[in-house]
């Protein structure tokens, strides 16, 4: 059981360390650090968030997933494409701004291509209304990826596919997950998708901030673009 709590405050000082964190380099070299030990260290919080997007993609998804392609944005080490896989979903094309999880990512054979990207920094790096499924899992948060990116992950799927997103609902989430679901809302609003399903889950991930004990919650938001 020590082991156990030791591992798990060992992760937790690793994320906090993030959070000191302040430019786009020293994201992406906390990120690139962080990679090897990356898969081992959300498994010592029980992070669900990959599995919760693909069974709410695969509960909604009724074309043939052996064809259909799906781009994962901030891949990392590619465990939603693992989830995916499980699903029947085989064509991914992912994108990260970590070089390190990159390098990862391409080591699983899971993915077709992967691309270097600063998010909310530009247009994302593909065509535009080419994929069936865009996902984007862990990092639409508080000083991570920007509520901007949204628009870009809609306009990168084809009319009728889908688009599915995660985001923390801690404390120190909650401004962003406002924000982000305002912007979700004045699209569908726009006419540019509509809302499948939002699944709000209560035990998301392990707490890392000093503010929570126990579990975190989160949220699943999946959309249909018209």
């Amino acid at each position: 059981m020590a082991a156990v709590t030791d591992a798990y405050e060992k992760v937790k000082a690793t994320i906090l360390s993030a959070h000191k964190s302040t430019t786009t380099r020293e994201k992406v070299n906390f990120y690139n650090s962080w990679a090897n030990n990356y898969n081992q260290d959300v498994a010592v919080l029980d992070y669900r968030a990959p599995c919760l997007a693909a069974d709410s993609i695969s509960s909604h998804y009724s074309g043939e997933r052996e064809e259909a392609v799906v781009l994962d944005v901030a891949c990392g080490t590619g465990l939603v494409a693992q989830q995916m896989k499980k699903h029947g979903f085989r064509h991914f094309v992912g994108i990260d701004g970590s070089e390190a999880m990159l390098a990862l990512a391409r080591e699983t054979g899971f993915y077709q291509d992967l691309k270097q990207c600063m998010l909310g920094e530009g247009p994302l790096p593909v065509q535009l209304g080419l994929f069936d499924v865009v996902v984007i899992v862990g990092s639409l948060s508080e000083g991570q990826v920007p509520v901007s990116v949204v628009r870009e992950l809609c306009k990168s799927t084809k009319p009728g596919g889908y688009v599915c997103m995660t985001t923390r609902s801690n404390l120190d989430n909650l401004e962003f997950k406002a924000a982000l679901e305002l912007e979700l809302k004045q699209m569908e609003d726009s006419g540019l998708w509509t809302s499948v399903e939002v699944s709000e889950v209560e035990e998301w991930e392990k707490a890392v901030s000093e503010r929570e004990d126990g579990y975190i919650s989160g949220a699943v938001y999946l959309y249909k673009k018209l």
